[in-house]
């Protein structure tokens, strides 16, 4: 995949690699109170948003919505950035004095081992580490952590200028179905959006402007079912 430039640490533009974005991003961390909530989205550039406004990736549209229904104060912090594999993921976060008070973590890799051709061994090595430190950062709680599945960039027009978008589709397969069953085995949920983003050549709304990345809107959808499987666990 070609490499795509855009990544922010909120609220800044910063210029970087390919399909995974930023570096950290956190909001209000100072105002610690009984209604604030915590969280850490861990993930590429599908979490950090390239090549939209930082206001419209999903983890800001998710602390956003649980604020805004909540009435609470939110914190979030992002680490992610384009081209990051777990690889990348695992080392970045070993340079953060990451705290384990977050009331909801997500966790969004592969999409660069795939697109990388890193051997599939490296990510069956590496995810189950990260989804331990994802669960040791909501506070021990695997039901604090949601894990979200890898996008299929095969449907879109950048995808669709392979020629193998049928292989690529596959793969994104192999990477989710080891990935639900690292989180199942874990008791950490598993939510799908993987479904949205194959539509995105028939619902072109679907797909950033740069041919590659979800758009607002598809981050939207993200959200609304990220929302609904997390807002019982808000208190």
């Amino acid at each position: 995949m070609k490499e795509l430039r855009t990544i922010f640490i909120l609220p800044l533009f910063i210029v970087v690699g390919f399909l995974s974005c930023s570096n950290s991003v956190e909001k209000n961390d100072t105002t610690k109170n009984k209604m604030s909530f915590n969280y850490l989205a861990l993930g590429d550039s599908y979490t950090i948003g390239e090549s939209v406004l930082p206001t419209q990736n999903f983890p800001f549209q998710l602390q956003d919505t649980i604020a805004r229904h909540f009435n609470k104060t939110t914190n979030y912090k992002i680490i992610a950035k384009t081209g990051w594999t777990t690889t990348d993921l695992l080392s970045a976060i070993k340079k953060q004095n990451l705290s384990n008070n977050y009331n909801l973590v997500t966790l969004l890799i592969g999409v660069n081992n795939q697109y990388q051709g890193k051997p599939f061994s490296l990510y069956e090595r590496e995810f189950p580490k990260l989804l331990d430190i994802a669960i040791q950062a909501a506070q021990g709680n695997p039901k604090n952590v949601v894990v979200v599945s890898i996008p299929d960039y095969a449907f879109t027009p950048f995808g669709q200028k392979s020629s193998n978008s049928k292989k690529i589709s596959e793969e994104i397969d192999q990477y989710n179905a080891f990935a639900k069953e690292i989180a199942t085995k874990k008791g950490v949920a598993f939510q799908d959006i993987t479904d949205i983003t194959r539509t995105g050549l028939a619902n072109q709304e679907l797909v950033a402007k740069d041919g590659l990345h979800p758009s607002a809107t598809a981050y939207t959808l993200f959200v609304d079912r990220l929302f609904n499987l997390v807002k019982e666990g808000v208190d």
